[in-house]
């Protein structure tokens, strides 16, 4: 069974840091392209940030470029977001997702697998 689990969402001020896991467990194969995606209150969900297999090809929105990084360790099956110079604007659930195809993609719809979110709140 597929289960992918996040953690490591809080509160903070605005400039502050923050880095998220997801915890991947259930899969078989090569390991899954992956992605953060958040959705804040009365907004659709919207990519963050994808990253291949291996790590080697990454993509994220143009609103956290410079700021935020995503990585992954394969040998702990785990995702990382890394978010730097927060601003309240990022203030959403942030959840993982694993999508079959290997192709980098932003788009929530192409995902197959997700996780339940983590909160992340950044006051100003």
């Amino acid at each position: 069974q597929v289960q992918l689990v996040e953690s490591g969402g809080g509160s903070v001020q605005a400039g502050g840091s923050l880095r998220l896991s997801c915890a991947a467990s259930g899969f078989t194969g090569s390991p899954r392209y992956m992605g953060w995606f958040r959705q804040a209150p009365g907004s659709e969900r919207e990519g963050v940030a994808a990253i291949s297999s291996y790590g080697r090809i990454t993509l994220y929105a143009d609103s956290v470029k410079g700021r935020f990084t995503i990585s992954r360790d394969n040998t702990k099956n785990t995702l990382y977001l890394q978010m730097n110079s927060l601003k309240p604007e990022d203030t959403a659930m942030y959840y993982c997702a694993a999508r079959s195809s290997m192709i980098l993609s932003l788009r929530p719809e192409v995902y197959d697998d997700w996780g339940q979110g983590t909160r992340v709140t950044v006051s100003s």
